[in-house]
C-alpha cells in the first residue's frame, strides 16, 4: 500500500501551574498551518507527546479520508523534549511534527 507523504503539523508543548489539586499538567496544541487540530492536556509529558502523535495521525487520515487507524505503531517521540521536528509513520500515512514559534522577548522584537 503506498504511504501519503508531506503532511506537516506544527506543536507546542509546555507545562502548566499545577492546579487545585496540586497536579502538574502538560498543555499540548497540534497546528496544520492557521487551524488548531487539536488541543488538550495531560498529567505527563510522555502522554502529551502521545496525544500529540495520535491526534495527528487521526487528522491526517481524516483530511485524505481514510479511516481513523485502529492503534499508533510505536513511534520515537523523544526529540519533542528538544524541540525538533519528529517523523510519524502510521504505515498508511506520514507526517512531521514541527516544533511552533518559539516566543521572543518583547525586547528583542522592538530591536
Amino acid at each position: 500500500m503506498p504511504t501519503v507523504e508531506g503532511l506537516q503539523f506544527g506543536y507546542a508543548l509546555h507545562p502548566l501551574e499545577p492546579g487545585r489539586m496540586g497536579l502538574h499538567r502538560w498543555r499540548w496544541e497540534l497546528w496544520h498551518g492557521a487551524y488548531l487540530a487539536a488541543a488538550g492536556w495531560r498529567l505527563s509529558r510522555r502522554d502529551a507527546e502521545r496525544a500529540l502523535a495520535k491526534h495527528g495521525a487521526a487528522f491526517g487520515h481524516r483530511l485524505f479520508g481514510l479511516g481513523t487507524p485502529r492503534a499508533l505503531p510505536p513511534v520515537d517521540l523523544s526529540g519533542l523534549a528538544r524541540a525538533a521536528t519528529v517523523r510519524v509513520d502510521t504505515g498508511t500515512i506520514a507526517f512531521a511534527l514541527v516544533p511552533g514559534a518559539v516566543e521572543r522577548p518583547a525586547a528583542a522584537l522592538a530591536a
